[in-house]
């Protein structure tokens, strides 16, 4: 229960990201204006999952920020009547207000096809088949915020990544407390404290004072001024940035990411009920989480959050990671999201954690699917950005032979699934994990007799066997 409740406030930064990332230049001159964004995230995110735990799927779900309202928060933040606006505090005022009535808009949206039980018939068409590359995707399709974002500090997300994945697989069953399983239950706390402490020492020591700025900016511990500018006490309110704006345009572009977020909110609902032994979601069930999560895109638009809802996939990735699935710990989670948006130092110390450290937790959390898969995808991707003919890639030492060996490597995604997948695989409880990895199956083919179909298949022309003859 711990573990659930710290990683929803840890979430903070990943909910911030989507309208920080292109409200920053409005908020840049204006960090009050800044705090209340996450404070009132963090609020109406606790509200969510709180109603979509009792009232909606019931599964123990997180609801929170989501990337799909990008492009369409892009869109309005580039509108040319709001960018004729010069003072930056009112512009970024009148933003707030036509994100907020494209919300309120599209949420109509999500409302009906849920409550109308329309997205229930409509799953009646989701076979187990085709349902698996969906909820494969919904944590596989975040690549680009794994490993490319730990890279942006490798010092300190690279050590993340290991400590996490060594406390979460190879210690877990060590209990230094009797019947106690911490490592287990609690890596995400243990592993965040750990490195959360280096990262701070690295800042106090001025590792990153002649760094550059981008460096500065993903690295250091005290980058965003926060903590001094945040209230001590703020009580959210809807409509507390006035009256929403309404414009077709806007609310046609909302409507596009309320699609997307359906999708990958029943993808994430799946997984969800199968990594917390539930029974997949009845249609039904389905169609009111729907409904639910439509009420809670409203929420959004009213009180100002600067994005929509959607079920987080991190939590999913928790579920399986912790092997918490209980519905209480997170509505007790949501509470604590609720109680302590109120107040601003608090959120604003999380908020101050290196987001390196969360790419490492999202390289785990949505690689729950298939962590080689994952990152094999993440990380030639994060090769790849670095490599151009001059560049010559990441990796460039004054040995060619060497950067060209390394770069190649690992920019190839199957060489580094394979990778993950064989240490993984031999090294993570080796003796109870063969049938569930399948090697029974294929103990039968390695040897060429072992099996007839060999050589049928195999069995070289003209007599040629007998000078390769088979083992």
């Amino acid at each position: 229960m711990i573990d659930h409740a710290f990683i929803l406030l840890l979430k903070l930064p990943s909910f911030l990201l989507t309208p920080i990332l292109f409200l920053y230049p409005f908020l840049a001159h204006n960090q009050g204006d800044k705090a209340r964004v996450i404070q009132t995230l963090l609020f109406v995110a606790g509200i969510n999952t709180l109603l979509q735990a009792l009232f909606g799927t019931r599964l123990p779900a997180i609801v929170g920020g989501s990337y799909a309202y990008i492009i369409p928060i892009a869109y309005i933040i580039s509108d040319s009547s709001l960018q004729r606006i010069s003072d930056q505090h009112e512009r970024f005022i009148q933003t707030m207000r036509a994100i907020q009535g494209a919300l309120i808009v599209a949420s109509s949206i999500q409302i009906i096809v849920g409550y109308s039980q329309v997205w229930g018939l409509f799953s009646r068409f989701f076979s187990p088949v085709g349902m698996a590359p969906v909820v494969a995707l919904v944590g596989l399709g975040l690549f680009q915020k794994g490993f490319p974002l730990l890279g942006n500090c490798v010092e300190i997300g690279l050590p993340m990544l290991l400590l996490v994945i060594g406390v979460s697989q190879y210690l877990k069953h060590v209990r230094p407390l009797r019947n106690v399983p911490i490592f287990e239950r609690f890596p995400v706390l243990i592993c965040v404290a750990i490195i959360w402490i280096y990262s701070l020492t690295l800042t106090a020591s001025g590792a990153y004072r002649y760094k550059p700025n981008t460096t500065q900016l993903s690295c250091r511990t005290d980058r965003a001024n926060l903590i001094s500018t945040a209230p001590w006490f703020k009580f959210p309110y809807p409509l507390q940035w006035g009256p929403p704006t309404f414009s077709a345009g806007h609310s046609f572009a909302m409507m596009s990411a309320v699609l997307v977020s359906m999708v990958e909110s029943t993808g994430a609902y799946k997984a969800a009920s199968r990594l917390a032994i539930a029974t997949p979601p009845p249609a039904y069930v389905l169609s009111r989480g729907i409904g639910w999560q439509g009420i809670g895109i409203l929420l959004d638009g009213l009180f100002g959050t600067g994005t929509g809802s959607t079920v987080s996939v991190e939590n999913v990735g928790l579920l399986g990671l912790s092997r918490v699935g209980s519905r209480r710990v997170v509505q007790i989670s949501a509470a604590f999201m609720m109680f302590f948006s109120t107040l601003g130092k608090f959120g604003a110390v999380f908020a101050s954690i290196p987001f390196p450290i969360f790419a490492a937790l999202y390289c785990v959390l949505f690689g729950l699917v298939g962590l080689s898969l994952f990152l094999g995808i993440s990380i030639p991707q994060f090769f790849n950005e670095y490599w151009n003919p001059t560049y010559r890639g990441l990796v460039h030492t004054n040995a060619g032979w060497f950067n060209a060996l390394v770069n190649t490597i690992f920019s190839s995604p199957a060489t580094v699934g394979l990778i993950v997948a064989v240490f993984l695989d031999n090294t993570i409880e080796v003796e109870k994990s063969k049938k569930d990895r399948g090697m029974p199956w294929w103990v039968k083919f390695r040897t060429f007799r072992g099996d007839n179909r060999n050589e049928e298949f195999y069995t070289l022309p003209f007599n040629l066997n007998r000078f390769f003859p088979p083992t």
